[in-house]
């Protein structure tokens, strides 16, 4: 089979794509032939080494799949040959073949297609732990999204209108921006041309949002919880701008605020229950038709690179998605 291989930690253009063995299911594991892969911000920064996940060399980028059941392992029930799924892998999964820990499978719903599958487990399911469960969105309140046109930013504007709240999207462009307005946002802010602090302070009366989800960190992270409203709640999900701010403590003292860490990772390894029931979830809303991924482009394994070097330029509205 072929596989886009990280054999030495660097940029995507130090991938290479290479014929590798057919895989074999361990224990409780099933291989899954890949129809479609998504990609996301960490497959850029799992192949530099600056991400929490580190597999040893050489490995294939690839969070997560959709395609066909090949093969299962001892004690796996819940799957045969043959059965469509989605998956979400942590890595592996650019490639014609990933194995994965049948417990991190799912069955492809219905209403969704492989391209679809592939570009929504991650995405939806970062933003719905981080909005329903850690941030605990309610009805009536206002979110505050940073870097909103790309994969999670979009899920967390629909799943913020799915829940009744009144969603703020900022971007770093007007074609950015449209886009987050054709997927329910009710205001929007360009903050490479606006003043972010007082672009909040006028659509939110100068109360604040009560939650933001912020999967960008830099110095966008800052002067967003200087507004934030009290009892607020900001949602570290992740840092694309590359630096990690560093926050005074003295804003959650003066805000009554929290500042809540999102890593999804480790809440589906800990708590499967409940990481089950938020996929259910999720499958409900994109059959009744309230959340849909925005697939931008489609590349081959060949293209893998290029489709990774986009993603670090932050030149991706939505998903981009490797069909296999």
């Amino acid at each position: 089979m072929k596989a886009v291989l990280c054999k030495s930690f660097g940029p995507p253009d130090s991938l290479v794509v290479e014929d590798v063995p057919s895989l074999v299911p361990g224990a409780g594991e099933v291989v899954i032939g890949v129809k479609a892969a998504g990609v996301n911000f960490p497959d850029v920064l799992i192949i530099q080494n600056k991400y929490q996940l580190k597999p040893p060399l050489p490995f294939s980028p690839g969070s997560e799949v959709s395609g066909v059941i090949k093969d299962v392992g001892d004690g796996v029930t819940a799957f045969k040959p043959g059965e469509q799924v989605m998956a979400i892998t942590g890595y592996g999964g650019f490639a014609q073949e990933v194995k994965a820990e049948a417990r991190r499978v799912l069955k492809l719903p219905a209403s969704m297609d492989f391209k679809t599958g592939a570009a929504f487990g991650l995405a939806y399911a970062t933003s719905d732990h981080a909005l329903r469960d850690r941030g605990e969105l309610k009805a009536g309140e206002t979110l505050l999204v940073l870097g909103a046109a790309g994969g999670v930013g979009l899920a967390a504007i629909e799943i913020g209108k799915t829940v009744g709240a009144r969603v703020i999207a900022c971007a770093s462009s007007e074609d950015k921006l449209a886009v987050c307005r054709e997927h329910g946002a009710d205001a929007t802010i360009n903050y490479a041309a606006e003043d972010l602090r007082e672009q909040i302070k006028v659509l939110t009366a100068g109360i604040g949002p009560d939650v933001i989800f912020d999967p960008v960190g830099g110095s966008f992270t800052e002067p967003a919880l200087r507004s934030i409203a009290w009892r607020g709640r900001l949602l570290v999900v992740g840092f694309a701008a590359g630096d990690i701010p560093k926050i005074p403590l003295n804003l959650t003292l003066l805000k009554g605020c929290s500042i809540v860490g999102v890593y999804w990772g480790d809440f589906a390894r800990r708590e499967g229950a409940r990481f089950a029931a938020s996929m259910d979830q999720l499958a409900r809303w994109h059959a009744e038709g309230r959340i849909k991924p925005r697939v931008s482009a489609t590349f081959s394994l060949e293209r893998a690179a290029e489709a990774l070097q986009l993603m670090a330029e932050r030149k991706v509205s939505g998903k981009l998605v490797l069909i296999t």
